[in-house]
């Protein structure tokens, strides 16, 4: 049975090089197989809108649905180390609506984490949660939530001026008392660069080389199909794999091959005892 990462142990990978490898997950399949595979931490992303509720964004997803998420993805995964996404409206009121949304989190859903967007502007909500006695991972680069304020979804820190901003926020997570930092979509030259100047851990989604890794699990599998971020490298094409079983089912059902014999429960009584029983109900 697999050790639940903890803190420390994401700390000494960093000091050791070793790579930490995690993804979303949003149910309770998901999560069992990527414990069963060896994964380090499992992130219940607010990413669910698109990939499992249907949404165009994530804007609509609320703390209900992140929580009821959670609890499937940790009995799926009781032994790996499960991040919350706070979704929006969830903390940008204040540090106390952030405070109270973060213990949900621990107590409705035995996460051992929550993760939040933002870097300067959220400074006091990530020090308030921490102060709380909870763990946190701070989320800056493309921050979906606030995809709209960066001119939809787009790469940050590609000239100075922007690059100048994204580290602003490293070091502002990083003070506030998040243990860790995930940055998205930056170039990997200014990842580099956060990854040395900060002793927590720094990790990577479309953002290059750092402490470790993390891919929507949807993208990964190729489950999700309305597009395909340019950082993503798909490792297997589930959407093909069902929709082909899918297509095979309804043609056996249409030609009468299925249900065949051998997927039939028969009776255990003569069938004359049967046959006397439908002559009760024949007209």
């Amino acid at each position: 049975m697999a050790k639940k990462k903890s803190i420390l142990d994401l700390m000494k990978m960093k000091k050791a090089g070793e790579k930490v490898a995690w993804i979303t997950a949003y149910d309770f399949p998901t999560a069992m197989f990527a414990e069963q595979a060896g994964m380090d931490m499992i992130l219940v992303g607010d990413s669910l809108g698109m990939c499992t509720l249907g949404y165009k964004g994530t804007i609509p997803v609320t703390m209900e649905d992140c929580i009821s998420h959670c609890q499937a993805v940790r009995r799926g995964a009781p032994n790996t180390w499960i991040i919350g996404d706070m979704p929006f409206g969830s903390y940008q009121s204040s540090d106390e609506q952030a405070v109270d949304n973060a213990v949900r989190f621990l107590k409705e859903a035995d996460t051992d984490c929550i993760k939040l967007e933002g870097g300067v502007r959220i400074q006091s909500r990530i020090r308030a949660i921490t102060d709380a006695g909870i763990a946190v991972i701070g989320h800056i680069g493309l921050t979906p939530q606030s995809s709209g304020q960066l001119g939809g979804f787009k790469a940050q820190g590609r000239d100075v001026k922007n690059a100048r901003g994204v580290i602003e926020d490293a070091l502002a997570v990083q003070e506030a008392g998040a243990f860790a930092l995930l940055v998205e979509a930056v170039p990997p030259e200014l990842t580099a660069f956060i990854t040395e100047l900060l002793d927590i851990p720094v990790y990577s989604i479309g953002a290059g080389d750092c402490d470790g890794q993390l891919l929507i699990s949807s993208d990964l599998l190729g489950q999700f199909q309305a597009f395909t971020p340019k950082f993503v490298k798909v490792y297997a094409n589930v959407a093909e794999v069902c929709t082909k079983a899918f297509e095979e089912y309804i043609k056996d059902v249409k030609e009468g091959v299925f249900p065949s014999d051998e997927y039939v429960y028969h009776v255990i009584d003569p069938i004359e005892e049967f046959e006397k029983l439908f002559k009760e109900y024949k007209k």
